[in-house]
């Protein structure tokens, strides 16, 4: 408790900026129920009550979505991941969230260069040939410049912007704390686990922070597709990248959002939409490490109709149980078997309780609305958010793993759409799942598991003698513990820290109140208004504290 204590501290100015936004868009109820004190509300009450009226009149996911704007980077990131959750937010939310643009005035490249200097060692200008100081591209964590290597090769060159991490790290800071008091008091959202989401999403805003790590990233995927000549990724230059840049190849090709261009050189974009779907279902069901915002600025149109990859940086990894639920998923959808569509949303919401027949109701109804669809005519977006209304109607959540799964499926068919009107991205999954249900079913593939099996049984077998005779050594020492996992813990700390507290100084208050009524007794010594001045002051001082202690009680019954 003391090192959170601490930790807010450092960032009190940042804390109240946050709670200052988030009062002029008229959110200032979250600070209410999180027991924030009276300074917030002074805040909010400095406002310009004018501007505070019209942004009232804005529907709530509005609001919400213009605070995180305002907010930063950090909280821009967080609302783009929360626009993947449907199973928290409703439609018209998500798709509020869905508008967040990570964009931000370019920096200066007087500002950028210190760093770029002590990254290479020396100047930009000696390092390449032609290097351009105006940023071609840029967003919220880094800017993109062009240059040539002294062999004359082209290349790209991504800078993280200077002082970035430290204001990162600071929110971080900050959205770990609150998601463990929204945990601690707000009970209806604690079963989506809020310090989990955020955990998540602080792992995955750090990778990106590492342009190196982007680069390690670029060179897996570029293995992965080794053999596959219509998909690739640029080549990365190891000796000029670092943690804070990152030189690469730059990739001549039409960007991804010029459908124009791309009809007016000839390309068959159906045939791009369904490549581009083949590599992403190639990398999330065969590698398990997907790229995770395949968005058309991040995809290249290249000549025969290749496409190329790049922004590495927000990746996913899927494990292979993952992969066996999400192939399972689809075979019950197809063969109508509810139990094992049911069994699949319970494993994915986790050690929750659930209402099997309302879920089983909902499930059978959910089938129904797709009874005798062909896979290829069904909308992948439309499935998801069928299901996660079943989830968040049933109070199940999606774990964080899958949520930027489905991002990077909807964003793809969003993409797939555009370049061809038929696109549907589950006609792409079913030869994969197919691979998947047949493979798991492969003498090899049993032998496997069962190998693994038995392996695992014989040595718990083993080891189970030895664990019995621990126990009951511990037990003969009266040195056997039992953990307990106790929700709000916490909580009743600090609030048994509270009472202690009133209760030392009502006692403090008491025992002045009695050694004043002895010494007001005693004639001799100093006097004050004609009384003794001890016995006086301490009558002055029992008063000081009563009051203080009356004001406590009254604000702690309000909060």
């Amino acid at each position: 408790m003391l090192r959170e204590t601490l930790s807010v501290m450092r960032d009190f100015r940042r804390l109240r900026a946050i709670a200052r936004i988030l009062m002029y868009y008229g959110w200032g109820d979250i600070a209410e129920r999180l027991g924030k004190r009276s300074w917030i509300r002074r805040a909010g009450n400095a406002l310009n009550s004018e501007a505070s009226r019209e942004i009232m009149a804005l529907p709530s996911e509005v609001r919400a979505r213009l605070a995180l704007q305002e907010l930063g980077p950090t909280f821009v990131k967080m609302g783009q991941v929360l626009a993947t959750r449907p199973d928290i937010f409703p439609p018209n939310w998500i798709t509020e969230l869905a508008k967040l643009q990570d964009q931000v005035p370019p920096v200066p490249f007087e500002e950028m260069l210190p760093d770029l200097e002590a990254a290479l060692g020396k100047s930009p200008f000696e390092v390449f040939r032609d290097f351009q100081s105006t940023p071609v591209a840029g967003a919220s964590i880094a800017q993109v410049y062009q240059a040539k290597l002294q062999d004359g090769t082209p290349v790209i060159l991504k800078l993280r912007r200077p002082g970035i991490r430290e204001n990162i790290d600071a929110d971080l800071r900050l959205l770990a704390h609150i998601a463990k008091l929204i945990e601690a008091e707000v009970e209806e959202v604690r079963r989506f686990n809020p310090s989990e989401i955020v955990e998540q999403f602080s792992k995955s805003l750090k990778r990106e922070l590492d342009l190196a790590l982007e680069g390690r990233n670029t060179e897996r995927f570029a293995r992965n597709f080794l053999n596959d000549q219509t998909t690739s990724f640029a080549k990365i230059y190891w000796d000029y990248t670092s943690d804070g840049v990152l030189v690469m190849e730059q990739i001549n090709g039409i960007p991804g959002n010029d459908l124009v261009q791309a009809r007016q050189a000839g390309m068959d974009l159906p045939l791009l939409a369904a490549r581009g779907a083949d590599a992403l279902m190639k990398m999330v069901l065969i590698d398990g490490f997907f790229h995770a915002d395949p968005h058309p600025g991040n995809i290249f149109f290249l000549p025969e109709n290749k496409i190329a990859v790049i922004d590495c940086g927000m990746v996913g990894r899927i494990s292979i149980d993952r992969r066996n639920e999400i192939a399972d998923l689809l075979a019950a959808l197809v063969s109508r078997d509810i139990d094992t569509l049911r069994d699949i949303l319970i494993t994915w919401a986790g050690n929750v309780v659930v209402d099997e027949a309302k879920l089983g109701a909902d499930v059978d109804e959910f089938i129904c609305t797709y009874d005798n669809a062909p896979l290829k005519h069904i909308s992948f977006g439309v499935l998801l958010n069928d299901l996660t209304t079943i989830m968040r109607e049933n109070q199940l959540s999606v774990p964080p793993d899958l949520t930027m799964l489905f991002k990077a499926l909807i964003t793809l068919e969003g993409l797939g759409r555009q370049l061809d009107p038929d696109f549907q991205i589950v006609s792409h999954l079913t030869p994969f799942v197919k691979k998947i249900i047949i493979d798991r079913y492969m003498p090899r593939t049993l032998w496997r598991k069962g190998s693994r099996g038995f392996g695992k049984t014989v040595s718990a077998v083993s080891e189970l003698p030895g664990d019995i005779s621990q126990v009951l050594k511990e037990a003969g020492r009266g040195r056997l513990k039992l953990n307990l996992d106790l929700k709000r813990l916490d909580h009743f700390g600090h609030q048994l820290d509270h009472s202690t507290n009133r209760l030392t100084m009502a006692l403090i208050t008491a025992s002045l109140i009695i050694g004043s009524s002895i010494v007001m007794t005693v004639r001799g010594g100093p006097e004050l208004f004609g009384l003794p001045a001890f016995g006086f002051l301490g009558f002055f001082l029992a008063f000081v504290i009563g009051i203080m202690l009356m004001v406590s009680i009254w604000r702690s019954g309000k909060d």
